[in-house]
């Protein structure tokens, strides 16, 4: 198995059980080397905690990509998170020119909307910047309202495969190479996900659990990447991260304490059974 070195760059949650808290323990556990780029550090996330401290590093990234290129480092691949304003994106831009192995991979989760609309954070100026860095991804990961803002097509929550082809072929026309789309519902008692790449569809369902979990876009998105530079295709790495994802799930229902996240460390053997 060939060893890659990913970079990741989101905000640490210290508490709470998502973002790099996620995305190191699940890469590592991948077999992944796993570098980290913290955009933020904030004493808890934000759902449903208050009074919770922030701290932006948005500054310490251009002399951290320096150092980098001064010592020779490069990555196989860069997995972008939640990223926390336009500069921020400016910066990672320059970070996959300048840090990304030749033939490496870039996965980018646009991490900034839901259920119809942007996170409070940003506006419209920020998804235009984002535009930038999911229009030249080797794997665009994005939920149903990120796509939508990215093309500009209308947010449905009743919907068929006409239309989410239109979305995917909206993306990759755009500049994207392939397309994982979350969060795709055909019926009241199923989701699943969408794997567009060479003009084709490929769909994986599984049973919807009515009660999510905060964070759980973030195992998802790390699951995949974990698998993808395993050597899986993206659409068994697809796979592989929505039956983790489930599995999460299926260990938190039921502890009315554990509001916060997903129980995650609980299923990363059955992660690296399914690797």
């Amino acid at each position: 198995m060939d060893y890659k070195r990913i970079l990741t760059v989101q905000d640490i949650s210290c508490v709470g059980q998502c973002s790099l808290t996620v995305a190191l323990p699940i890469l590592s556990a991948c077999g992944v080397e796993t570098a980290v780029l913290p955009s933020a550090v904030l004493s808890t996330h934000t759902a449903g905690f208050s009074g919770f401290t922030f701290r932006d590093l948005t500054d310490d990234m251009p002399a951290i990509a320096q150092h980098w290129c001064k010592e020779g480092i490069k990555f196989d691949a860069v997995y972008t998170g939640y990223l926390g304003s336009i500069k921020q994106v400016d910066y990672v831009k320059d970070i996959i020119d300048t840090c990304l192995k030749e033939g490496g991979v870039t996965v980018i989760d646009p991490a900034m909307a839901d259920n119809g609309v942007l996170y409070s954070i940003f506006d419209m100026d920020y998804v235009e910047a984002m535009k930038k860095i999911c229009f030249c991804a080797d794997i665009l990961l994005p939920n149903i309202t990120e796509a939508c803002f990215l093309t500009g097509m209308p947010y449905k929550t009743e919907y068929d495969k006409e239309y989410i082809l239109d979305i995917c072929k909206s993306l990759t026309d755009s500049g994207a190479k392939k397309v994982v789309l979350t969060g795709v519902s055909y019926t009241d008692i199923t989701t699943g996900v969408v794997v567009y790449e060479d003009g084709e569809y490929a769909y994986y369902e599984h049973r919807k659990i009515a009660n999510g979990c905060h964070g759980t876009g973030d195992v998802y998105a790390s699951a995949f990447v974990g698998a993808l530079l395993r050597g899986r295709s993206a659409f068994d790495s697809a796979k592989i991260a929505a039956d983790y994802t489930v599995k999460c799930i299926e260990n938190t229902q039921g502890d009315e304490s554990h509001w916060y996240g997903v129980k995650f460390e609980t299923a990363i053997s059955d992660l690296i059974n399914m690797l």
